[in-house]
């Protein structure tokens, strides 16, 4: 594809595709939508219709046989995750897949392994880790200038409580905050440290109003040298998405996290020297996201490689087994 767009098929019609997805793809540097496709014929030509995709398929399979597209955005429930990846590797697209990339990371192995197999490009779709501010955030945690880490705190809530047939509330279809917002928090810590947890305990709301799925967790994440992630998230809450990293002589406050609007960006770095905000670029993560995984498939190294997505995965599963079994768990 040197040279010439990614093109893009779009396997659903989610509101995460439809509001941020495909209009970064379509304001990249390197992607072009082709093609979209839903179970319901007419809902995929009316999103095509809106969104000006030139092709729009009644069957997921159908879009998949398409010769003209290059790779695929799977926004599904989680529990499709694995099935559709594999499909779609084993049509020949790339696949850059929602997160979680899985239920579990059994799971997501299976999915490493077979668009290895097929020679494709996988990839978790974190878009907050393509922004620059984040490589900006390591680099001062690096170089020493707010101390030895101490501790990281991630939040990630909002309230969808009075949805209560959202798929966000089916346990059998990957439903609860720990998958949906929990994971964001867990995957920056393992960024911004730049290594694997040892434990990870955690406490959870588990609400039957809303098919018993988690919809308050609290959890502890250990990390080497006495280290910790704590994090909450919830989707019943009010709307929170920050991280704090605490050194033993300053700290780093990042206010939008992990869901940056335009202008919300920057962070603040506090030290002895005082308080300072860190400028940083005012980008769309979702197009960096798009340019990153296209650069992959023209062959550049990945970033974010589908083995880091097995890693977060083995976190996720702890965190949900402790709060399942109030056990503390070794990873």
């Amino acid at each position: 594809m040197s040279g010439q767009p990614l093109r893009w098929g779009i396997l659903g019609t989610a509101k995460i595709a439809v509001n941020s997805v495909i209009p970064g793809i379509k304001s990249s540097k390197s992607g072009t939508v082709a093609a979209i496709a839903s179970r319901d014929g007419e809902k995929a030509k009316q999103k095509a219709e809106q969104l000006g995709i030139p092709k729009a398929y009644g069957s997921y399979e159908a879009l998949l046989a398409d010769p003209d597209i290059d790779a695929v955005y799977i926004p599904l429930p989680n529990h499709l995750h694995m099935p559709w990846t594999i499909k779609a590797a084993e049509a020949g697209k790339h696949v850059l897949c929602e997160k979680p990339i899985a239920l579990n990371a059994a799971e997501a192995e299976r999915m490493e392994q077979a668009c290895r197999d097929a020679g494709v490009v996988l990839a978790e779709a974190f878009m907050y880790r393509h922004h620059p501010r984040y490589k900006r955030i390591r680099e001062i945690v690096q170089s020493g200038e707010i101390g030895d880490i101490r501790g990281i705190h991630g939040t990630f809530t909002f309230n969808n409580s009075a949805d209560k047939t959202n798929i966000r509330c089916k346990v059998e279809w990957g439903g609860g905050s720990v998958y949906d917002v929990g994971c964001y928090p867990i995957s920056a810590a393992r960024y911004v440290l730049g290594q694997e947890p040892v434990a990870a305990t955690a406490h959870a709301f588990f609400s039957e109003e809303h098919g018993g799925v988690d919809m308050m967790a609290s959890g502890l994440v250990e990390f080497e040298g006495g280290v910790a992630l704590t994090f909450d998230c919830g989707m019943w809450a009010a709307s929170r998405n920050t991280l704090e990293i605490v050194g033993t002589i300053g700290r780093i406050e990042v206010p939008s996290a992990f869901v940056a609007p335009p202008g919300k960006g920057n962070f603040v770095v506090i030290t002895k020297e005082g308080r300072r905000e860190e400028a940083v670029p005012d980008i769309n993560q979702y197009s960096a996201q798009a340019d990153a995984f296209a650069a992959a498939v023209r062959g550049e190294p990945q970033p974010f490689p589908p083995s880091d997505a097995v890693r977060n995965m083995r976190v996720i599963d702890a965190v949900l087994r402790s709060a399942r079994e109030r056990i503390r768990v070794e990873l």
